[in-house]
């Protein structure tokens, strides 16, 4: 066997994506704000701290070492907003909302008339799978938008993804087809797409959803808790950004 190709299946079964390290981590012992700190680690490395995962957390408590320090920063930052995504983890960049949606109120979205309005998730509208071997399935069933994500994994490959012109032309024809007109309920279907209800953000626009919280932790304590710390115990809380804290630099992906 071709002795780089060994090296890279051996890479491969030793280390998936998820558990390798791909970050160097940079304790500055110097306390600065959160935004100072961020400026700081962008001029000097990469960003402040992104944690992909728990190898990432380990990795970031070793290069404090133990230095007895309350509080570092990382670059976890609450933004205010939440987003919409596709359950795989893709953000949603092709956008089809109809005139006024999403309203704000809920956190799943249908397809209706070929355009998307936010639903609660507990409402109960058909939907369509999409199957990777046989394409879009159009399920004569109702039901919320948890259990018809659970059906279209069991049973197909997902609940319908709508990423771009192509594939919301294809949704809608099916649905043209099997309902046969745009007034029925059956007109309004799941797709893949929610809103993510966690509001915080890494500073340098990873996608990574590890959250290693503290008990009790975030709770917006007196209000304006909108930075995140790493305590003593190496467990995360929320704390005023105008604090001055040291802190971590990553470096890499």
């Amino acid at each position: 066997m071709d002795q780089t190709l060994f090296f890279i299946l051996l890479l491969i079964a030793l280390c998936s994506v998820s558990e390798c390290v791909q970050r160097q981590y940079h304790f500055i012992n110097e306390r600065k704000t959160w935004t100072e700190a961020q400026r700081y680690c962008r001029e000097k490395y990469t960003d402040l701290a992104t944690v992909d995962h728990m190898n990432d957390m380990n990795e970031l408590k070793k290069s404090v070492n133990g230095g007895g320090f309350q509080f570092v920063w990382i670059g976890l930052q609450k933004t205010g907003h939440n987003k919409w995504q596709w359950s795989s983890g893709e953000p949603a960049l092709y956008l089809n909302w109809a005139t006024g949606q999403p309203e704000g109120r809920d956190y799943c979205a249908v397809m209706f008339n070929g355009e998307w309005h936010d639903l609660a998730c507990f409402d109960t509208p058909h939907f369509i799978c999409n199957n990777t071997n046989t394409g879009l399935v159009f399920v004569n069933e109702t039901m919320n938008w948890r259990d018809a994500q659970s059906y279209c994994r069991q049973n197909h490959t997902d609940l319908v993804s709508v990423r771009n012109q192509n594939e919301s032309e294809q949704v809608e024809q099916l649905i043209n087809i099997m309902v046969g007109t745009t007034n029925s309920p059956k007109s309004q279907v799941w797709i893949n797409l929610f809103r993510v209800r966690d509001s915080w953000q890494w500073s340098d626009q990873s996608n990574s959803l590890f959250r290693y919280w503290d008990t009790g932790e975030p709770n917006n304590y007196g209000g304006g808790e909108n930075c995140t710390a790493v305590n003593a115990q190496g467990k995360w809380i929320d704390v005023s950004c105008t604090n001055q804290y040291p802190f971590v630099c990553h470096e890499g992906e």
